[in-house]
């Protein structure tokens, strides 16, 4: 009998698990159903992927797409427009929104806020915070949570996670892996005074030292050994760090960011002044290089952008004023595939980075690779094609990006979304079909289904 599928992508050079293949990958129900030679096997439609590299849909684990509350920023429709255009498929979203997530009810108000609306699949973090620390491992067990965030050092609202009795607690409540934000708080009150009575953009990193940030993580890990809980560090942006995170691979995996693999200071600053302002910052060009390092010794697991849009309006006041944060869902996978173009990364290691990465240490299920029986999400790419990100391309809502006028090797040509072509020759080409994200270790509580969109079925 011959097959039928609801989308052929025909004749890419496919990165799957046993090494890159020219074949043809048949879609049907939302997932791979054949690898290989289709032939004339019937389709509703083909996708002509000739020329292109076909990757695993690429996942972003730390964005922060600012709805509710900060919608002036972002929203779940914008935000999750840039990440397919930029060939992302799924993204998790950060609980530092007005309300804070905090609870089941918060959750399910943002899975019923992405239904219809989201371009790309989603999960949405639960913060720790003293008021729920005792919750944690319920909320955690949910529908489309991605985990728990913890932020040591402050944020918004009550999300702050200060001293290592609360840590401990926090750990102590559940058991999938802890995603944290490593700044010493005390610490930075302590330096504050620094900058307090104004000060320059490039004094950030003076202000957030490294200091702050090795002590952090050098607490955080020791909490985590006491407790036994794994843990996910987040936009490690100091050499010192990895060498201490090289010692942890039992406990901790790793993330680091686009923008501190491609920018450093003092240039940054004087170029980009407070647009290139982020928490942790960037720093000096031996941190560059010690993170390289890193992602080539394999210690990092993860590169993620920690997508913060701001207005211009609002990144223009006075540092230490000027909010911390860029954004960066759409340029992810560009920036990786220039550095690729560069000899700094293989293409097996960007679809390690971006998608295998994310799937293995979050316990995402069916995705992260190119095999019969997983989710049909799809980055399809072209690697030497040269585009100048413009400001006509970027489409959060903030407007801009630290990295406008650079012209990049390698570019995203489609996205395949759950089996469907989401994005196609720069252009959105369907409605929004984004879904919750689903995972392995997770043990569903039924009576505690938030309202929203089903799990991806």
């Amino acid at each position: 009998m011959s097959q039928s599928f609801d989308l052929i992508v025909r004749g890419g050079t496919c990165l799957l698990p046993g090494g890159r293949h020219t074949v043809d990958l048949g879609l049907r129900n939302g997932r791979i159903a054949a690898i290989g030679e289709l032939g004339r096997a019937a389709a509703a439609e083909t996708l002509d992927a000739s020329g292109l590299h076909v990757l695993p849909g690429v996942i972003d684990t730390q964005v922060h797409f600012r709805e509710p509350g900060l919608t002036h920023k972002e929203d779940l429709a914008t935000g999750s427009a840039a990440a397919v255009l930029g060939g992302v498929t799924a993204v998790f979203d950060m609980p530092n929104t007005r309300p804070n997530t905090l609870g089941a009810t918060e959750l399910a108000a943002k899975l019923a806020l992405a239904q219809g609306r989201a371009h790309c699949h989603v999960a949405f973090f639960v913060g720790a915070a003293e008021e729920n620390v005792d919750q944690l491992a319920q909320l955690e067990s949910l529908p489309g949570c991605a985990g728990v965030k913890v932020f040591m050092g402050s944020s918004t609202g009550s999300l702050l996670v200060e001293s290592d009795a609360l840590l401990e607690q926090v750990l102590a409540s559940g058991r999938r892996r802890v995603a944290v934000h490593a700044e010493d708080e005390p610490r930075l009150r302590q330096r504050h005074a620094l900058v307090a009575d104004g000060a320059e953009p490039a004094d950030h990193p003076h202000w957030r030292d490294v200091e702050t940030a090795l002590r952090a993580t050098r607490r955080l890990l020791a909490s985590a050994r006491r407790s036994g809980r794994p843990v996910h560090v987040l936009h490690v942006s100091t050499a010192e760090e990895m060498e201490v995170l090289a010692e942890a691979r039992d406990i901790a995996t790793v993330e680091v960011t686009p923008q501190h693999l491609t920018l450093a200071a003092p240039e940054c600053y004087r170029r980009l002044g407070s647009l290139a302002q982020m928490n942790p910052p960037i720093r000096g060009e031996a941190h560059r290089e010690g993170l390289w390092r890193a992602v080539e010794a394999g210690i990092v697991d993860v590169v993620g952008p920690d997508h913060a849009p701001h207005t211009r309006e609002e990144k223009a006041r006075p540092y230490p004023g000027s909010p911390s944060g860029m954004p960066g869902v759409q340029t992810l996978l560009p920036l990786l595939l220039d550095h690729c173009a560069r000899g700094r990364l293989s293409l097996e290691r960007v679809v390690d980075l971006t998608s295998t990465g994310p799937a293995r240490i979050y316990g995402i299920a069916a995705k992260g690779r190119l095999a019969v029986g997983y989710d049909a999400d799809l980055t399809l790419v072209d690697l030497e094609a040269r585009e100048e990100v413009t400001a006509q391309w970027l489409a959060s809502r903030c407007g801009w990006s630290p990295f406008e006028g650079m012209t990049l090797r390698g570019w995203p040509r489609a996205t395949v979304v759950g089996g469907q072509v989401a994005m196609a020759d720069g252009a959105l080409v369907a409605p929004p079909a984004g879904r919750p994200v689903r995972f392995i270790d997770t043990a569903v509580a039924r009576e505690h289904r938030p309202e929203g969109p089903s799990p991806e079925k």
